[in-house]
């Protein structure tokens, strides 16, 4: 099966490094998921995704030692974190920069209301 990136899941996928179509860490079903959880957020379903796997590898590795070759799961957790992180963070800037339209509000000054303004003497 080959991955389109054009999709939802094959864009978490792309984000998540998640490529090698035959050792995927996560399914289709699995990503959806995560969209779901985000409301069909790439950026923000690939950071849950990122988080959930660097759970798995600070339970899983740990800190192991073999003759010269060490891993910290902690760290290898930390470093995806931060990644699930930056990703969150580009997420909100292409939600901020989504609304930065112009907008503004009609108000009537010819009609409708004809009382003072509050805290004003006199009438008009």
């Amino acid at each position: 099966m080959t991955i389109n990136f054009s999709t939802p899941v094959g864009q978490v996928r792309l984000l998540i490094n998640d490529v090698d179509e035959g050792a995927q860490v996560f399914s289709d079903d699995e990503l959806n998921a995560f969209l779901s959880l985000e409301r069909g957020n790439a950026k923000r379903a690939a950071a849950q995704a990122i988080d959930a796997q660097a759970t798995n590898e600070a339970l899983a590795l740990k800190v192991l030692k073999d003759h010269q070759v060490t891993t910290d799961g902690a760290k290898l957790a930390d470093a995806m974190r931060r990644h699930a992180d930056s990703l969150r963070k580009q997420a909100r800037e292409d939600e901020d920069d989504a609304d930065d339209g112009f907008y503004f509000g009609v108000v009537d000054i010819v009609g409708g209301n004809r009382r003072r303004p509050e805290l004003t003497e006199g009438g008009w």
